[in-house]
């Protein structure tokens, strides 16, 4: 939102657009800033376990984030990175999406699960938290021995 639509709220302002450009040019998704502004891989986390990660949509599509939650996973002590089937597809949140297509919305988490069960792993790592939450339900739901955690979770883990 204030990377690429704050600066439309204020564009019958220009010195508030101006400083909304000025803000948005400074801010960063959080696993973008660790590696492509600080240079930062290795922050000295362990975690044992076998861990997928899931693409939002927003950080895939949007700000073209992929690479850099792998970079830092791999370098995680003891954490196992495998990567899922068709990690990069919509796990049916959406937003406003799940509430409209219930069953569409439903039938699209449902995949994802089938594919982080497929994957083997025991922790599927996301940076968004929405899509995390929509993930942890279905997983709830089907009564599977699987957690859900934030990228952040995992790099704080020692």
């Amino acid at each position: 939102m204030v990377r690429h639509h704050y600066a439309e709220l204020f564009k019958d302002d220009p010195p508030w657009r101006e400083r909304a450009e000025r803000i948005a040019g400074r801010t960063f998704e959080f696993t973008e800033f660790l590696v492509d502004v600080l240079k930062v891989e290795d922050v000295g986390a362990s975690f044992l376990g076998r861990v997928t990660y899931h693409d939002s949509c927003h950080l895939l599509r949007g700000i073209r984030v992929k690479e850099q939650p792998r970079r830092l996973l791999r370098r995680v002590a003891g954490l196992e990175l495998v990567e899922m089937k068709d990690s990069d597809y919509c796990c049916g949140f959406g937003g406003a999406f799940a509430v409209k297509y219930p069953d569409i919305s439903a039938a699209m988490v449902n995949d994802k699960i089938d594919h982080i069960v497929n994957s083997g792993a025991d922790t599927v790592v996301g940076c968004d938290t929405g899509c995390l939450l929509n993930i942890a339900g279905a997983v709830s739901r089907r009564r599977l021995p699987i957690q859900t955690m934030h990228i952040a979770e995992i790099l704080a883990h020692r």
